[in-house]
């Protein structure tokens, strides 16, 4: 059976089923979206979708400051 059989002419997730959520920031540090937009993910339109795809590149799902580590316990 072709794959062209089942390609559907909406959004594609942008799932890369890395699925783990951040807790600081609640994104998803595989594809930066929110659990609520997980969630909604197949009942939005595809003008919904393409505005959260268009969205992710402006994402950080995790910080990229340092916490401190070693040198920040030696300061006292």
């Amino acid at each position: 059976m072709s794959d062209a059989v089942w390609k559907r002419g909406e959004v594609e997730s942008p799932c890369v089923k890395l699925c783990t959520i951040h807790p600081e920031t609640r994104l998803c540090l595989g594809c930066a979206r929110s659990m609520d937009e997980i969630a909604a993910w197949g009942r939005m339109s595809a003008e919904e979708r393409r505005a959260i795809m268009d969205d992710l590149p402006h994402r950080q799902a995790a910080p990229t400051a340092r916490r401190g580590g070693r040198k920040a316990r030696l300061k006292d």
